[in-house]
């Protein structure tokens, strides 16, 4: 496929249903892209990363909010303060404990995170290098376990000569 047909296949219909004018667009768009040639209006991609779980999305969302309320509280404050109005002092008041409440919602996002990581397991790739050396240590462990529970028997055989005395 040369360049030419690659701009061509690129300027292909867009297919509406139920909208008036789309048999217009099709016939000027099919002399460059061909007749029956239609493009999807929504092509779905997969995720780059996982979706975040339940418990920790809702303490996310929950942080966000409380935190963007937080800065919209400061402001408010800031220019209470520069106008000179009565309310400066109580805003500023609530300002600061509404920044203990956004600290502690993030604090809640990353606790949340923790525990669930903990109760459910993190997927790991299988080929991950970290579980190849867990498995040979594991490997070398029982090796050297297996070989000191037999070393015993074999000195024990070699000593017995299988009589009962020596005299």
């Amino acid at each position: 496929m040369d360049t030419e047909e690659r701009r061509t296949a690129s300027v292909a219909p867009v297919a509406f249903e139920g909208s008036e004018g789309v048999e217009g667009f099709e016939k000027r768009a099919a002399g460059t892209a061909g007749a029956g040639a239609h493009r999807q209006l929504w092509v779905e991609e997969p995720a780059v990363r996982p979706r975040l779980p339940d418990p920790v999305r809702t303490a996310a969302v929950r942080a966000v909010i409380i935190t963007s309320l937080t800065m919209i509280q400061a402001m408010v404050a800031y220019l209470c303060t520069l106008a000179g109005s009565w309310l400066a002092f109580p805003m500023v008041l609530s300002s600061v404990g509404s920044t203990v409440v956004a600290t502690w919602g993030v604090l809640d996002v990353w606790v949340t995170r923790q525990v669930w990581n903990q109760r459910n397991g993190v997927v790991s790739v299988p080929s991950s290098t970290a579980r190849q050396l867990r498995r040979e240590r594991r490997r070398a462990r029982r090796a050297a376990r297996r070989s000191a529970r037999i070393r015993p028997r074999d000195e024990r055989s070699q000593r017995s000569t299988g009589r009962l005395s020596q005299a």
